[in-house]
């Protein structure tokens, strides 16, 4: 299975790692996958949900508490996917621009879309809050860099649309100022996004966990779902190989892991798997990080094969994501290239090595856009391009309501075509083209 690195490969030779790096999500030294028994299934339930990340454990979290029996089934280990493997930033935004967002479905269901995006990062601080989640969640802004002197302009218009049109507070700042956000000069200024927060995705996770179990909701790791049958009485007949069980619903929450349902194949052909690499640093010397990232941001850029970074919570290491091939790699690969470009982001960090390297597979969309509803009588929240942690957690809470027939699950996304494309079936063949157009796009933009 591509991005199933549970085996650690033989040991590199490669000088930027440290001699006991691991192949593994940095975040789950602190926070580790949550060993649960292995239970046996129950012969009937109100709700299964197909997926333990943040979607199915908040819709579990949301319909157990509403009185419905749910169990959570996820072929691995929960948390194994892209919700402990992140980089733990939290925006409120959408991949698409306001302008194309309006031209293409008019001004007032733009307001609407984006005002989803803005009520998904208030949904996550008010649930972290209120739960009481010690995951380490900030409130510390985002810092895009300009990776162009074009790309600056752009963004100073954007930033004034969104200030005109939706209320978001935001700003650029010039190049000759950007020291104050960024110790770097490989930018050409920047905008900041204050509103923007990060977490611990593990430590989120693993809360999550703990909560769904407290609301007597049942999580059964190792238990594919290989078939999901309609009963002739209504329902569905959910199988796995630990045996079958009999839903009268079931929530399809696998976004970039879809494509490993055959049975959901109409799914699969919706949405697109995009391996995402990270690495993060041994410890920095003291007061480097104070230089380098002064105002603890979060931090991406305008590349269109976008960079994301950020320090640890306790301001020691640098956490450093992208895609640096292709095609899908492994974490020995991508550990190397991902540490040579934050050198040249960040020359000070010297020969500061590489502790951790690892992958995870997000889901983007044809329309750039996140999708929830039912299809073929299967509920699905998924598509999230790359925003999951504040995206997926509320369609999580959304998706439950609707499924509970509660008018509180009604969202802007509900009647957009949720599109595919000829000859794909989840495989996405093209990828490795897009990516190479949008790599020679982004050098010549220099």
């Amino acid at each position: 299975m591509a991005g199933d690195f549970r085996q650690e490969l033989p040991r590199m030779t490669h000088p930027s790692f440290c001699p006991d790096y691991k192949l593994a999500s940095y975040w789950l030294d602190a926070a580790p996958l949550a060993a649960l028994p292995v239970l046996g299934l129950p012969a009937e339930i109100d709700v299964a949900i197909v997926g333990a990340g943040y979607t199915g454990l908040i819709a579990a979290l949301t319909g157990a508490r509403a009185g419905r029996g749910v169990v959570v089934l996820d072929a691995e280990d929960a948390g194994f996917g892209c919700s402990t493997r992140n980089g733990g930033q939290c925006g409120a935004s959408l991949k698409i621009g306001f302008d194309e967002l309006a031209g293409r479905y008019g001004k007032p269901r733009a307001v609407a879309l984006y005002g989803e995006a803005l009520a998904s990062l208030e949904f996550l601080t008010g649930f972290v809050e209120a739960e009481s989640i010690a995951c380490d969640y900030k409130h510390c802004g985002r810092f895009t860099g300009a990776h162009a002197p074009g790309h600056y302009e752009d963004m100073a218009c954007r930033f004034d649309t969104n200030r005109r049109e939706l209320g978001i507070e935001c700003h650029v700042v010039p190049r000759s100022q950007q020291h104050s956000e960024i110790g770097t000069d490989a930018y050409y200024g920047g905008g900041v996004i204050p509103g923007h927060t990060s977490l611990d995705p593990a430590k989120y996770h693993r809360g999550l966990v703990d909560r769904v179990l407290a609301a007597d909701a049942a999580v059964h790791p190792h238990t594919p779902v290989v078939e999901i049958e309609r009963n002739g009485g209504g329902g569905f007949t959910v199988t796995t190989p630990r045996g079958r069980l009999r839903a009268g619903a079931v929530v399809i929450a696998t976004n970039g892991y879809t494509n490993k349902l055959g049975a959901l194949s109409d799914l699969s052909r919706r949405v697109i798997p995009i391996g995402s690499y990270m690495i993060a640093t041994e410890p920095l010397a003291p007061g480097v990080m104070d230089r380098l990232m002064p105002r603890d941001r979060v931090i991406t850029d305008s590349r269109r094969v976008v960079l994301y970074y950020r320090a640890s919570p306790d301001r020691s290491r640098i956490l450093f994501g992208g895609r640096v091939a292709l095609a899908e790699t492994d974490p020995a690969i991508s550990g190397p290239r991902l540490h040579a470009i934050l050198r040249q982001i960040f020359p000070e960090i010297g020969s500061v090595g590489i502790s951790h390297s690892w992958m995870g597979f997000v889901a983007y969309t044809f329309d750039k856009l996140p999708h929830l509803g039912v299809r073929d009588g299967l509920h699905y929240a998924m598509g999230y391009c790359g925003s999951g942690i504040a995206m997926g957690s509320y369609l999580g809470h959304k998706i439950a309501h609707k499924l509970l027939g509660h008018g509180e699950g009604d969202t802007a996304f509900d009647d957009l075509p949720f599109q595919s494309r000829p000859f794909y079936h989840g495989k996405p063949w093209f990828l490795a083209s897009a990516v190479a157009w949008y790599r020679l796009r982004d050098r010549m933009a220099r």
